[in-house]
């Protein structure tokens, strides 16, 4: 027999987000390991925020709300938001009912920038890197650095001589430029930068990601200059810093380069 087909079904739904989210569902456990990390952060949070004024977004949620944008490979921000607005299996993982309206992105960033103005994210990378549940999947002996280039937001035109003597930096072909004569107008902390000989040079950044290597889980990140040597640098850094200090510099452009 066919089933009546209604377009728009029921109106109030009685099942909860936990119900609809499957027992063995991954996010379940890093879900558990997270809320515990949050509840230890919760002094260092409060510190960042006046005891009046309008609510911000809840530093909790938006600490989830991140994790899920590394998790699933979202682009931006503005994407999260949208997502959120629809997905029950992100509002469950964050913490929003199925009724709470999603933040505005602007809004979001901006609450966001404080978190790491105030060394937020690295006291809870710190901490979940060394949750009794995380800590002994890692090791201080087997680890890789891997590097990869960051397209910045600006044009090759955007790349002038330091001096100012290239005009608006329309026709550079032929012309020999390198970082210790020219800069980027529009972003002057990226690079002009090859991958290898060859390749074009793109006016970019370099991303580094440490790798533990017995159970696979990256353990750092930091943002960098483009440079030959940048990912020696930052290995070397990172093996200095051992086990204790890994998660200290996630998130940090050009620390120490």
């Amino acid at each position: 027999m066919r089933g009546n087909f209604e377009d728009q079904g029921g109106l109030f739904s009685y099942i909860s987000p936990e119900k609809r989210v499957p027992a063995n569902h991954p996010l379940r456990k890093i879900r558990a390991l997270v809320r515990d990390i949050l509840k230890e952060l919760t002094h260092s949070l409060g510190k960042l925020y006046a005891s009046d004024g309008r609510p911000s977004v809840p530093p909790e949620q938006l600490l989830s709300a991140l994790l899920l944008q590394v998790f699933y490979g979202i682009r931006s921000e503005r994407q999260l938001m949208e997502q959120l607005n629809y997905n029950l299996l992100y509002r469950w993982f964050v913490g929003l009912s199925p009724d709470d309206p999603v933040w505005d992105p602007t809004t979001f960033t901006k609450n966001r920038d404080r978190l790491q103005e105030g060394d937020v994210f690295q006291k809870f990378m710190s901490k979940l890197l060394n949750h009794p549940q995380v800590k002994p999947l890692l090791s201080d002996e087997h680890f890789s650095v891997d590097g990869t280039l960051i397209e910045a937001w600006a044009s090759h035109k955007s790349f002038r001589p330091k001096d100012g003597s290239d005009g608006d930096g329309t026709d550079f072909h032929g012309q020999k430029r390198s970082n210790d004569t020219h800069a980027s107008t529009t972003d002057p902390d990226s690079r002009l930068y090859r991958k290898a000989a060859g390749r074009e040079a793109k006016v970019c950044y370099m991303g580094h990601a440490t790798m533990e290597n017995r159970n696979g889980l990256a353990v750092a990140g930091v943002v960098t200059h483009a440079g030959g040597t940048a990912e020696r640098r930052v290995g070397a850094h990172a093996q200095g810093q051992g086990q204790s200090g890994w998660g200290h510099h996630h998130g940090r452009r050009g620390q120490g380069l």
